[in-house]
């Protein structure tokens, strides 16, 4: 008996001495999400737009929906960290608001406000790259999305100076 303890507990030390290591967490495994848009996003002034997202880099255990949503597989508690880059085209400072919302429905706390700084010249637009990290829950099944909002959104025809996310 004094063996067969001594050989499992050997067995459990060997892997927790792996799993602690400095390289440890190379074994876990973790549901995630990486996802970017390659293209330059527009809102309306004071409207609530979705994030889009056109490209899945990686992901477990994680659907990105052709709407720009994200299905988690597993019920949870989740960790968001995004990084949106707004150009600023107007002479003026202007506001930029980013949320969370989780089946449909913002997330208490996930908000943020941004401000995107007046451009320097013609041509040469003000940038912020915003960047926020957001726990929330979510249920199997359920979807979760990015919104954004502007107190002055960019509009191409007739041309308005403004707020929008830049693709780079």
């Amino acid at each position: 008996n004094n063996n067969i303890l001594r050989q499992y507990f050997n067995s459990i030390d060997n892997v927790t001495s792996q799993l602690l290591a400095n390289g440890g967490g190379r074994y876990l495994s973790f549901p995630h999400i990486a996802a970017q848009d390659t293209t330059n996003q527009y809102a309306v002034t004071n409207t609530a737009t979705k994030v889009l997202w056109n490209t899945l880099d990686s992901g477990l255990d994680f659907t990105l929906n052709l709407d720009s949503t994200a299905t988690a597989t597993h019920t949870g508690i989740y960790k968001i960290d995004y990084s949106l880059q707004f150009a600023n085209s107007d002479n003026a400072l202007h506001y930029a608001y980013v949320w969370l919302q989780v089946g449909g429905v913002d997330v208490v706390g996930s908000g943020s406000k941004f401000a995107v700084p007046a451009r320097k010249s013609a041509g040469n637009d003000g940038y912020l790259v915003a960047y926020s990290s957001v726990t929330f829950e979510m249920t199997a099944g359920q979807s979760m999305a990015l919104y954004w909002a502007t107190s002055q959104g960019y509009v191409v025809s007739p041309l308005t100076n403004g707020i929008y996310m830049e693709a780079y």
